[in-house]
């Protein structure tokens, strides 16, 4: 079901980069299933380097399991997320889908600047580069606020300082109950 609504925006910026379409030509028939249970989306690489949903009967070259929250984090651009992903079959295959997810983009300006022209889609990108910038700089510091107000304030997270001396404590505390064991097989023996 997802295969059809998946198609045409990775085409689209698949025919607007044509590095993406020659990174993928080597890789034409094969299939690559991506599943996210309970979604399972399966497409195939064209001769021209653009997909298409997978035939019924196509077996994958390769298959990419994600959790609903690697999902997320795939959405987020995380860079580690990768290393979480299970991978099954051709990882040559895999490695050419890796390289396009990091590097493939979408110039969302170019393809406004199409609809309202040159200067206007360049404002409108700014405007939503500035928001993105805001909320992100706003988020920082909510999380901020909220660190020092759970350490400082209404102490439910420990300091640096604090977790410090805890296990100094802790490591003071095993040698002492070391030597008071000695001391005691000591006075045991006489």
């Amino acid at each position: 079901m997802f295969d059809t609504f998946a198609v045409a925006p990775l085409n689209h910026l698949l025919r607007a980069n044509t590095w993406a379409r020659d990174a993928l030509k080597p890789h034409a028939g094969k299939t690559a299933s991506f599943r996210c249970l309970p979604f399972v989306t399966r497409l195939t690489v064209l001769e021209s380097g653009e997909v298409a949903p997978a035939a019924a009967d196509a077996e994958p070259a390769v298959t990419l399991t994600l959790t609903p929250g690697l999902m997320l984090r795939v959405a987020a651009r995380d860079e580690a997320v990768w290393r979480d992903v299970i991978i099954d079959g051709d990882t040559a295959f895999a490695t050419a889908i890796h390289h396009l997810w990091q590097h493939l983009r979408w110039d969302a300006e170019e393809d406004l600047s199409k609809v309202v022209g040159d200067v206007a889609a360049h404002r409108i990108a700014e405007s939503g580069r500035s928001l993105q910038r805001w909320a992100r700089a706003g988020s920082d510091n909510l999380a901020h606020s909220f660190a020092e107000y759970w350490t400082e304030e209404r102490p439910l997270i420990a300091t640096k300082q604090d977790i410090a001396r805890f296990t100094a404590e802790v490591d003071q505390l095993r040698d002492d109950t070391a030597r008071l064991e000695k001391r005691f097989d000591l006075l045991c023996l006489r």
